[in-house]
């Protein structure tokens, strides 16, 4: 498997999920083996790292990076959009603390890869072939990687709400993605709204960028008829994509999170 990286640079713009404030990401193309970096252009210095688990530094509602001055926020989303799409190598420059949400989902990063192009390169993809089961838990949250002949992805939730109880998505080929995960959105529970922007978090959540879920049912139209579970499979690729490698395996996750995800990540690169 080679190594990619897009054809020409995009930029997409709009408001923060958490901060609540307009900020805009630049991705642009990056040379073999650059791994994926983010560059903080509003900071003196400019300054950049990979976008790796060795950096989470919070995951609560969202996975957030920080180095010293240099932070990233909710980056789950234009991650598994790139790891999704083989896109290995890209320099990416942010203005702000935090990715913009857009619509709540990765659809417009996978457009706008699409809209560019994809440049295959020279190099191999750094993969990891999974040999033998490997399982993770965690209070309610589980996880097992198992070896297969190519990245495959299953996972459950299962929640209390009379409106979601228990869904399960499948990914059975990376290629599914585009269609079948990358326009399910970030949801929350009504209930859930008031307790969250008490604690400084959502400040730019709205109906445009999120999924609401009531005892009743969702506040906007589903895109799809499972979509919170197709959402938490989005977040986990994007999340296991800060190991930095591709992964050979078939991932079974029963109530992810993000905060799971990642310490499974590290795991991962420890192994």
């Amino acid at each position: 498997m080679k190594q990619c990286t897009i054809h020409s640079e995009f930029t997409l713009e709009g408001v923060t999920l958490h901060t609540g404030v307009k900020t805009a990401v630049t991705l642009c193309p990056a040379a073999e083996n650059t791994g994926i970096r983010i560059r903080r252009i509003d900071l003196a210095g400019q300054p950049e790292r990979e976008a790796l688990a060795r950096y989470v530094f919070t995951t609560h509602r969202g996975t957030k990076l920080q180095d010293g001055d240099w932070s990233v926020g909710t980056l789950e989303h234009m991650m598994a959009a790139l790891y999704a799409l083989g896109i290995t190598n890209c320099l990416i420059k942010l203005d702000g603390p935090e990715v913009p949400i857009l619509d709540g989902s990765a659809k417009p990063y996978v457009e706008a890869i699409e809209s560019v192009g994809i440049d295959e390169q020279e190099a191999e993809v750094k993969t990891w072939v999974v040999t033998e089961p490997i399982h993770f838990e965690q209070g309610q949250s589980s996880l097992t990687i198992e070896p297969a002949d190519h990245y495959e992805v299953e996972v459950t939730v299962k929640y209390k709400s009379p409106s979601v109880r228990t869904q399960t998505a499948s990914l059975t080929n990376l290629k599914q993605f585009v269609a079948e995960f990358s326009q399910a959105r970030t949801f929350c529970f009504l209930h859930e709204i008031l307790p969250l922007l008490c604690v400084g978090l959502i400040k730019g959540g709205s109906l445009k960028n999120a999924l609401v879920l009531s005892a009743f049912g969702p506040l906007s139209p589903l895109r799809y008829p499972n979509e919170p579970a197709r959402h938490k499979l989005l977040d986990l690729i994007g999340d296991l994509a800060l190991s930095g490698v591709y992964i050979q395996g078939k991932i079974t996750a029963v109530c992810p999170g993000h905060r799971f995800n990642t310490n499974c990540c590290r795991k991962i690169v420890e192994s």
